[in-house]
């Protein structure tokens, strides 16, 4: 199978080769320091081996789960916020229909709760699940984040009224903690069936454990094919010693490049609308980790052709601060080319049995020509095609290379003492006991 490739010949309008090159060194200590689990953080580093260590029994179980909910449900819901839910929204929005939500057969449409509390939000979801069979995933380390906790009590709510307690408890699985939490505790009180997530993985690094695994399952995907594709980018990240040989070094040591020739902003573009929510992954992986101590670069992304026609006047003679990373997808799954039309009335034959891949594909080159001659620095990651297989390798590359990067910039990748701020304030504000 094909692998990822980072390409980085249109950086030299910010930094040279070579000045990437000298950061192999940097790149392979911090690679060490990931495999030999001797720096900060080093107490979250469960992701680095889970896709060669996933419990197989485990697994089966989660398939059988699938089967039972799935054979009783039109809709799944999935309540968590952050790494709890979009890894594997990531996974279920890149492979599922752009229209999904019309389908009437198949497997469950997996619908998402927790990550908001906009009431507006609950209020219309109440009303779907009025009208739809539904099961229910609520995952939580803790069980007492304030937006997965409060929507699993308006859902719970819902669920048993609708079925009755007995039956509710049939519907819902609940992802947490081993030992302790109060999700824990629920779980075991109700008797929910109930999945571990690993106390060396952390939250934005969970997509391949139950957390992620079993949402996309319920979706009707391969997770034997994600696990698969994920352990192939392993083998790379791991084996390879050079940038050419292996893209996660080669992505780190330019970003950090980048970074320390005054780059504070780094946005990631896809042509495929079906990849806006890994830019939403991607965005918490990288700002969480590398957000600290006052550094860092911030992520933000784009897609296009559309948000050419928003953001690209600034992208192009706004201020000099960015990089941009374009992922680039070389085979698409299906063609849809322009037809012809005799008077030609909007100028467009030009285009006649071209295909909107071919047009998307030439509207890419030309924005990365402009950027790059408007001073703003191109990276290139090219993937094959958009499939679990493919999906697995980019998880885990994105993953191994940003623990690496972290590392070249001086910083633990696996903390986040400052999303503890806002919550601090927020229970003061609304009166919990204690703030």
């Amino acid at each position: 199978m094909e692998q990822i490739k980072v390409k980085i010949g249109q950086v030299a309008n910010k930094v040279e080769q070579s000045a990437v090159n000298q950061l192999l060194i940097e790149a392979q200590a911090a690679k060490n320091h990931l495999l030999k689990g001797d720096a900060a953080g080093s107490d979250f580093l469960g992701w680095v081996n889970l896709p060669e260590e996933i419990d197989g029994q485990m697994l089966s179980r989660l398939k059988a789960d699938v089967a039972r909910l799935g054979a009783k449900s039109r809709l799944f819901v999935v309540i968590g916020i952050g790494g709890s839910y979009l890894g594997a929204r990531m996974v279920i929005e890149a492979l599922q229909s752009e229209f999904a939500w019309a389908r009437r057969d198949g497997a469950p449409y997996v619908v998402y709760a927790g990550h908001t509390l906009g009431e507006d939000y609950y209020s219309q979801l109440l009303d779907l699940l009025d009208k739809e069979d539904y099961s229910v995933a609520v995952i939580s380390k803790s069980g007492t984040t304030t937006e997965p906790a409060v929507a699993f009590r308006i859902v719970k709510a819902h669920l048993e009224q609708k079925y009755g307690k007995e039956e509710a408890r049939q519907r819902i699985v609940a992802i947490t903690d081993a030992r302790r939490g109060a999700l824990h505790g629920i779980a075991e009180q109700e008797g929910y069936p109930s999945y571990v997530i690993p106390d060396d993985v952390g939250g934005r690094f969970s997509v391949l454990t139950p957390v992620g695994l079993l949402p996309i399952a319920m979706a009707g995907y391969d997770v034997d094919r994600l696990l698969e594709g994920a352990r192939a980018m392993r083998k790379v990240c791991i084996e390879g010693d050079s940038l050419e040989d292996n893209p996660a070094l080669m992505y780190a040591a330019v970003r950090n490049a980048l970074y320390r020739k005054g780059v504070k902003v780094e946005v990631l573009v896809s042509g495929q609308p079906s990849l806006r929510y890994m830019a939403e992954w991607w965005k918490q992986l990288y700002g969480e980790s590398e957000g600290k101590e006052h550094k860092g670069l911030l992520p933000h992304s784009l897609s296009i052709t559309t948000d050419l026609h928003s953001m690209g006047q600034y992208v192009q003679d706004g201020e000099r601060l960015m990089m941009e990373t374009f992922v680039r997808v070389c085979k698409p799954s299906s063609r849809v080319p322009v037809p012809e039309d005799k008077d030609n009335l909007d100028g467009m034959n030009y285009l006649v049995n071209k295909s909107l891949t071919e047009i998307n594909d030439c509207a890419a080159e030309g924005t990365i020509e402009a950027h790059v001659s408007g001073g703003v620095p191109v990276v290139e990651i090219e993937v094959d095609r958009i499939d679990e297989y493919t999906l697995g390798q980019l998880i885990y590359f994105f993953e191994f290379a940003c623990g690496v990067s972290g590392y070249m910039l001086g910083v633990n990748p696996f903390d986040q003492p400052g999303v503890e701020a806002y919550k601090k304030n927020m229970f003061r504000l609304l009166g919990k006991p204690g703030f």
